[in-house]
């Protein structure tokens, strides 16, 4: 089964930069939607941004929106998520994950429901 593989996790102070590393391997998951979500003990899985696998648009969560920048790296077949003024509400497990490219992006990048090979997680946290 297909998963795919975070990293680039750690402790970071607050107003700080973070990139994390999402490898997507293999050829099963071409013009798949790569999204990156969280998850805050206690709360729901959110998401958080994702890219088109069609024509490369990004979406974001209102929430990082000017903060948060998803970006495809197709020769090393990795999605970065580029994370700076991070705040101590961003701290989260994130994980990456793909959505088939026969759902609308714009519809459902932002929900967990329906994606698939997720990771294991990178633990974020924002703290000084």
């Amino acid at each position: 089964q297909v998963q795919l593989v975070e990293s680039g996790g750690g402790l970071v102070q607050p107003g700080g930069s973070l990139r994390l590393s999402c490898f997507v391997p293999g050829s099963t998951l071409d013009y798949y939607h790569i999204g990156w979500f969280r998850q805050a003990p206690g709360k729901e899985r959110e998401g958080v941004s994702c890219i088109s696998g069609r024509d490369g648009s990004r979406y974001y969560a209102d929430s990082v929106k000017g903060r948060f920048t998803i970006r495809w790296d197709g020769a090393k077949n990795t999605v970065y998520l580029e994370m700076s003024s991070l705040k101590p509400e961003d701290t989260a497990v994130y994980y990456c994950a793909a959505l088939s490219p026969r759902f609308t992006v714009a519809v459902w990048g932002l929900r967990p429901a329906n994606y698939e090979a997720w990771g294991q997680g990178t633990q974020v946290t924002v703290s000084s």
